[in-house]
């Protein structure tokens, strides 16, 4: 009796830590622009969409555009509060301001998550930028619905 209650004890106890096994994050956003263009356009928004795993929980997601050389940073956002923090498995779906004075050019975009074991995963797609277009027609909604 002695002999199977010290092998229950032994072989229950573990002392490994399953949470330092767990794999890294995964990201992959398969929309960088409509329609995964690659392109935005200065003084409006980019559409980012994809899908994001990670075993220990999404504790953050970070954004940012620079130049590809990277001397010049176009915008850098974090994410640490809100639908995406917390969550094991979510679908990313975000339009970001470019600014207006941004410069036409090429860019790098890196998207970043982090998860609760500060393990992290990084993912980077070029990025044009263009110039909005002279004469362009705009559309201003000044009322939607009643009043």
């Amino acid at each position: 009796m002695l002999l199977c209650v010290f092998s229950l004890v032994f072989t229950s106890c573990d002392s490994d830590d399953d949470s330092q096994t767990l794999p890294k994050p995964v990201a992959t956003l398969a929309e960088v622009g409509e329609e995964n263009c690659k392109e935005a356009v200065a003084g409006k928004d980019l559409h980012l969409e994809g899908d994001l795993e990670a075993q220990g929980l999404i504790a953050r997601i970070d954004v940012s555009i620079a130049s590809v050389d990277g001397k010049t940073t176009v915008l850098q956002t974090a994410y640490t509060e809100g639908k995406y923090i917390g969550v094991r498995n979510t679908i990313f779906h975000e339009h970001l301001d470019i600014p207006a004075a941004t410069a036409a050019g090429e860019y790098k975009l890196t998207f970043v998550v982090t998860d609760n074991l500060e393990q992290s995963t990084t993912f980077t797609s070029s990025l044009k930028i263009t110039s909005p277009v002279e004469g362009a027609p705009t559309i201003t909604f000044k009322e939607v619905g009643e009043n």
